[in-house]
């Protein structure tokens, strides 16, 4: 698929233009979906129609850097997830987040499934971003003996897009409601372990 427009040699005014019209087409996708007009996000962006086709010449492009964009935020909250609260509770906060990226994200699902080239790779993308971002939080909980230590990042990004599938009407909160009791499953065993050693270092002599 083409590359998304490279960054580097770009003054700094054609990088505010690229990141503004990728901004602009996330808001308006999310609203009136992703056949909306080009002229309308160029209006709305503040730039000519001219500049989305110099840095995306097809639609798909520009569907495809929205995605991206909205990847990266997402995993790169992980980050500052666990640098404000402790990894029980910013891997809880996390997993919400997901949910919320993936309801998001109905709304360019059937672009992303429609078999276009251009999006043959945004899959592995996607699994490259969340699954460290994921592992790091799992790993700092199991560290902490907050959760059971069989978790899997895979599997878990999985089970949550799962359970968002309902969501069709972009509500999250059924979704988020099943997602926290996920997560309390995660606890189950390790909670259950540090009782038990609890129990064994208060036992008499």
């Amino acid at each position: 698929m083409p590359d998304r427009p490279s960054h580097r040699n770009l003054r700094a005014d054609a990088k505010r233009n690229i990141e503004t019209l990728v901004r602009t087409a996330r808001d308006i996708f999310a609203t009136s979906g992703v056949e909306t007009p080009m002229r309308e996000i160029a209006d709305r962006a503040g730039v000519g129609v001219g500049t989305i086709y110099r840095n995306f010449p097809q639609r798909s492009d520009l569907i495809a850097a929205v995605f991206r964009s909205e990847v990266d935020a997402c995993a790169e909250a992980a980050s500052d997830l666990a640098r404000t609260y402790p990894p029980g509770e910013a891997l809880d906060r996390w997993m919400q987040r997901y949910v919320d990226f993936i309801v998001a994200k109905r709304g360019l699902a059937a672009a992303l499934h429609s078999g276009d080239p251009a999006f043959e790779a945004l899959p592995a993308y996607f699994d490259s971003r969340f699954e460290p971002a994921l592992r790091r939080l799992l790993d700092a909980a199991v560290a902490a003996e907050e959760i059971r230590p069989d978790a899997n990042p895979y599997d878990l990004l999985r089970a949550v897009a799962s359970l968002c599938m309902p969501s069709s009407d972009g509500d999250p909160a059924p979704a988020r409601r099943l997602v926290a009791l996920l997560v309390d499953g995660l606890r189950y065993r390790a909670v259950g372990a540090q009782a038990t050693r609890a129990s064994l270092d208060h036992k008499p002599d």
